[in-house]
């Protein structure tokens, strides 16, 4: 394993590590120098103290109205997912109880984050169907149709009156809020094998999705590539699109594919940007003809990178890339916006690499690069035979992070995936081989201010609340940290496996369970 200096030790758990693999499909999906001048983000803070300035023009009247729920994905546009007016903290945490169970019978899997505002909570399951949910006893207000099979991630985005989510794995659907009356569809795919795998956005009329080389009809197709698109709340109509592929898929589109965007966008309306995390490129690591990805000479941009685009215009303000060539599987899909304490703006960059980058979000200058988790063989750029390699393919940061008070948390998986140069490696990853690790790094310089195992997959992401830290489990297993010192104080059992996302409001957890029969979504409050 790479030493990575000044790293602190782990903290150990001190529970019996627990090696449970559960049938869910995860989505698939040579960094700048260091910045040592950029500004310090702050120690892990024990009490959420962030202040927001008011909501700027072009922000959905529900987000506004219920900005103390959990209104959109990441609980405001820049992505913190912090519950900041929440009243659970380490004083009463042990008192979350069960408060309802809503199944949610043939819904499929449930690789998403529930959407909370005022007395109703809207998700949609892995078969399409889009549910409202009564906030007090989980009862259905109501149902759309199934729309249709998707691997996930998926979701929904609740503004202007309306629920926008995925329809099947080919495009955008927008619902009535009060009763899921369907008002418009919109396919966003290019052919029958490129999905749709995103929860959406909307800020200022505008629904932002994507499109990725991945769906029930086919993996990393030749010629697919993923395209971001801008949609028309009120019509479905397509503003713009961006395309995250450059030219002829790096010369041979006969066996190439890759790009897209797996998780919803930061989006910024006072600089009118949108920040997008773009995933990997295939074949991977590469085919008896073109082993170590040779098929796509070059950096293979814009793959594995943040791109920064015009709001208005989708056109390209700036780029990073973060892994060149990839040839592991890195998607480097995550992005949120920290703010430090003088006020000053970072955005940061996330995914399967298990590299983190600070950057300035005016023009993409990196501030500072991390690695976070187990980093084995994957500084490599081409293999000789059978290699162990961390990340593995299902590894890194492969679920949405968190921020508040100039602090970044990530969940990490930590499984390794042994790959052959000549051979995809599109599935097979082995989770629940390794434990994982929730991390604290300053959004400011980049320092890991601690690191602690968890038994095993974290794929529920993380989210704050006061002085916690909230993920979740492959195995069902919920737990709650110390922000400070990442000392984990809380546990809890789904009932199920997790490998979606929680959403905190108020006194509540409400937790996706993917994995149980039927799939449901658990109620969690205080006593």
């Amino acid at each position: 394993m790479r030493p990575r200096p000044g790293r602190p030790p782990l903290r150990p758990l001190g529970l019996a590590a627990t090696a449970v693999v559960l049938a869910l499909l995860a989505a698939a999906c040579s960094a700048d120098p260091s910045d040592d001048a950029a500004p310090r983000g702050g120690s892990a803070a024990a009490v959420t103290t962030t202040t927001e300035p008011p909501p700027p023009a072009g922000t959905p009247a529900e987000l506004v109205e219920h900005a103390d729920d959990w209104p959109t994905a990441g609980q405001d546009l820049r992505n913190t997912r912090t519950a900041a007016r929440s009243t659970i903290t380490t004083d009463n945490v042990d008192e979350l109880r069960e408060t309802w169970r809503a199944g949610l019978e043939g819904a499929g899997a449930l690789t998403t984050v529930p959407i909370v505002q005022g007395d109703t909570v809207y998700l949609q399951a892995g078969f399409g169907a889009v549910h409202a949910l009564d906030r007090a006893t989980g009862d259905v207000r109501w149902a759309s149709e199934p729309r249709g099979l998707n691997i996930g991630p998926f979701g929904v985005a609740v503004g202007d009156g309306r629920v926008y989510g995925m329809d099947a794995s080919t495009g955008v659907v927008a619902l009535d809020a009060t009763d899921g009356a369907e008002a418009w569809v919109t396919d966003i795919t290019a052919t029958d094998t490129t999905g749709v795998d995103i929860q959406p956005v909307i800020a200022d009329g505008t629904v932002l999705a994507s499109s990725v080389p991945i769906s029930i009809g086919g993996i990393y197709a030749p010629g697919d590539r993923g395209v971001v698109s801008a949609l028309d709340a009120a019509t479905g109509e397509v503003r713009w699109t961006f395309d995250t592929v450059k030219g002829d898929l790096w010369g041979h589109p006969e066996v190439n594919s890759g790009g897209g965007v797996w998780y919803p966008p930061v989006v910024d309306l006072e600089r009118r940007l949108v920040y997008a995390g773009v995933a990997n490129p295939a074949p991977f690591p590469g085919t008896p003809e073109f082993p170590n990805g040779t098929s796509r000479p070059g950096p293979n941009l814009y793959t594995n990178s943040i791109v920064a685009l015009d709001l208005d215009t989708g056109e390209l303000a700036w780029f990073h890339q973060v892994v060149p060539h990839d040839i592991f599987d890195r998607d480097q899909v995550h992005t949120l916006m920290a703010r430090l304490d003088d006020g000053t703006d970072v955005i940061v960059s996330a995914g399967k690499s298990g590299i983190v980058v600070g950057l300035d979000p005016d023009d993409g200058t990196v501030r500072w690069t991390t690695e976070v988790g187990h980093h084995d063989n994957d500084d490599l750029t081409e293999l000789d035979g059978p290699t162990v390699v961390a990340p593995g393919t299902y590894g890194g940061v492969l679920t949405p992070p968190a921020t508040a008070d100039g602090v970044v948390y990530l969940a990490t998986v930590d499984a390794p995936t042994e790959l052959q140069p000549d051979e995809t490696a599109y599935f097979g990853a082995p989770l629940g081989s390794e434990d994982g690790e929730v991390t604290a790094v300053s959004a400011g310089t980049g320092e890991v201010l601690w690191a602690t195992e968890v038994p095993g997959d974290p794929l529920g992401g993380a989210a704050v609340v006061n002085d916690l830290v909230f993920t979740a489990l492959l195995d069902g297993t919920l737990l709650a940290l110390d922000r400070d010192t990442g000392e984990i104080v809380w546990t809890g059992d789904a009932g199920g496996g997790v490998n979606g996302w929680m959403a905190v409001a108020g006194d509540e957890l409400f937790v996706p369970v993917g994995n149980a029969d039927p799939p449901a979504l658990l109620h969690l409050s205080l006593e």
